[in-house]
């Protein structure tokens, strides 16, 4: 359920899409336009096969990415401990005329190959799991167990580097100071997280920034007409370009388990 908060932090609530992506749904309230168009596309490639493509959301909590997936045609599985968080989801599921594709199992990802079929999924996302667990190459092993052949991961992690100079740009130099001298956690870098998929058989495909600048730019300068369509470009523009990418708010990266054979 952290993902829910975490994603407006970076910038879910105050973005449109990219100009010319208005579309009903699109995206989800409170969500990344970057993240969303990003897993629209995985589940789009899927659907030109005409098959629904299969969805496991770790951690996925009360549905807020679940349930739009579920609606634009995919099947998905929630994985989450809160029994409160799934129950959530399946009124929402409910409302939203998707209970016949949305399945809430309670469980812990780090025991996910015990929760759910192996090679099941074409998609898995661990939106805020990895910084949470003692080991984030066992779970994404596990992860690689779950997909099938050739299936897709989306990771998204906290960007340490974005709290730095979030305080140190607010004046709170104390505060950036004691943020920076924290050990380094899991989601430390865009190197950590590609070594932990590559340790885990993963191939990484792209690593992008959510809310490059949208946390930077004075809310008083996005009340100008055009500016947050404007804004948009400009964090579609940099997302996969270091060094924008790098102080990005969060990251978001996807990875492939290799085809058989």
């Amino acid at each position: 359920m952290a993902s829910d908060a975490a994603e407006l932090a970076a910038g879910g609530s105050r973005l449109a899409g990219p100009a010319g992506s208005a579309e009903p749904g699109w995206p989800p309230h409170g969500r990344s336009p970057l993240l969303w168009a990003g897993l629209r596309r995985i589940v789009q490639e899927h659907q030109q096969d005409r098959t629904a493509p299969r969805v496991l959301d770790c951690g996925g909590g009360s549905g807020g990415l679940a349930v739009p997936l579920a609606v634009h045609g995919a099947v998905v599985t929630v994985v989450d401990v809160s029994v409160d968080a799934l129950a959530t989801l399946t009124r929402r599921a409910a409302e939203a005329g998707v209970s016949d594709r949305v399945t809430a199992v309670q469980g812990d990802a780090e025991f996910l190959a015990d929760l759910v079929p192996a090679g099941a999924f074409d998609l898995v996302l661990a939106h805020d799991v990895l910084e949470d667990v003692p080991d984030p190459v066992l779970v994404l092993r596990q992860v690689a167990e779950v997909l099938r052949p050739g299936g897709m991961l989306s990771v998204v992690a906290a960007n340490p580097v974005a709290g730095v100079l979030a305080r140190a740009l607010a004046g709170d130099l104390a505060g950036a100071l004691v943020a920076l001298s924290r050990p380094a956690g899991p989601d430390d870098t865009v190197g950590t997280l590609t070594a932990q998929c590559r340790a885990a058989g993963l191939e990484v495909r792209s690593v992008e920034g959510l809310g490059v600048f949208t946390d930077l730019v004075p809310g008083i300068e996005l009340d100008r007409p055009g500016a947050l369509a404007t804004l948009a470009d400009l964090e579609s523009a940099v997302a996969g370009r270091p060094p924008y990418r790098d102080i990005a708010a969060r990251l978001h990266l996807q990875a492939r388990r290799p085809a058989a054979g």
